[in-house]
């Protein structure tokens, strides 16, 4: 198997990945976005410094780095590119566009009969004041962002107007969620293909439970009914391989948080032992095949 993987940089991930690809002897390269090329006209092409993606067999897409819109855009562009092309592209892009945008996640969510905390999104102070009053006790999240960075939580209406004049200063989007009263744990529950392959308890002090804001994790094995959720919802977007966040709430019902369809493994590789970028390169050969 010809594997290419975009990143936004080297690391970790990228070495895993290298090092999996490897033993099973298939090339791997590992190319940046800002390096993309398209060519279009009599010797149509794209590729990311001088590794041609269309001579691949599987495309990786990881996380796309930051940029402007057009930038963007055109990363974006480039890997619907490829897949119209015949070139498999794993996230899809379109399985990226709807796990990025929290709003998109949340609606197909719900359209897919997912419990998913209640919501309000809109671009109005007035309607975000509205809908926090409603819900009573908010997270406030950007609509694009991962790893909890950015994340306040609002139950008092002086913390509401200093943070919705600040997003309103920004002209950024309101995007509240109620917030689930819960014994300070989450779940992460990491899906390849239609299985989960492993699952980690994410503990806090806090409300929030991620790695990167200082959570601790532990393996655990979830149940029959926890493991189908997790598929239902990474399918529920067409994500091929998801983080799929799960929190259970103080009224019984499991709630999906979150679908990250570019997701980092090293918290549950250190907690479980599994070998995910194995699994993961497995995953790929059998799709090429």
């Amino acid at each position: 198997m010809r594997l290419s993987v975009l990143a936004a940089r080297t690391g970790w991930h990228t070495e895993q990945l290298e090092r999996a690809a490897a033993e099973r002897g298939h090339s791997l390269s590992v190319v940046p976005y800002e390096g993309l090329v398209a060519s279009i006209g009599p010797a149509p092409g794209l590729r990311s410094r001088t590794t041609e993606l269309d001579g691949s067999d599987v495309v990786l897409a990881r996380i796309i780095p930051s940029g402007s819109l057009e930038q963007i855009i055109f990363r974006v562009d480039a890997l619907h590119r490829l897949e119209d092309r015949g070139i498999a592209v794993i996230n899809s892009p379109r399985a990226i566009e709807r796990t990025v945008d929290k709003f998109w996640t949340s609606s197909l969510l719900e359209r897919c009969g997912i419990a998913t905390p209640e919501s309000v999104v809109c671009e109005s102070t007035d309607e975000a004041f509205a809908g926090f009053r409603r819900l009573g006790d908010v997270v406030v999240k950007p609509l694009f962002g991962s790893m909890g960075l950015g994340m306040v939580r609002v139950s008092d209406e002086d913390m509401a107007f200093r943070v919705f004049r600040t997003i309103e200063q920004i002209r950024g989007v309101f995007y509240l969620q109620r917030t689930i009263p819960h014994g300070g744990a989450d779940i992460r529950a990491f899906v390849i293909g239609s299985r989960v392959i492993g699952a980690i308890e994410r503990r806090s002090s806090g409300w929030r439970t991620n790695l990167a804001q200082g959570g601790t994790a532990a393996a655990v094995a979830l149940s029959e009914q926890l493991s189908a959720l997790a598929i239902r919802a990474a399918a529920a977007v067409g994500a091929d391989y998801a983080g799929v966040d799960l929190l259970t709430g103080s009224d019984g019902v499991t709630y999906v948080l979150e679908v990250n369809g570019i997701p980092g493994w090293k918290g549950l590789q250190h907690a479980t032992s599994l070998d995910v970028a194995g699994l993961l390169v497995d995953y790929l050969a059998i799709h090429n095949a």
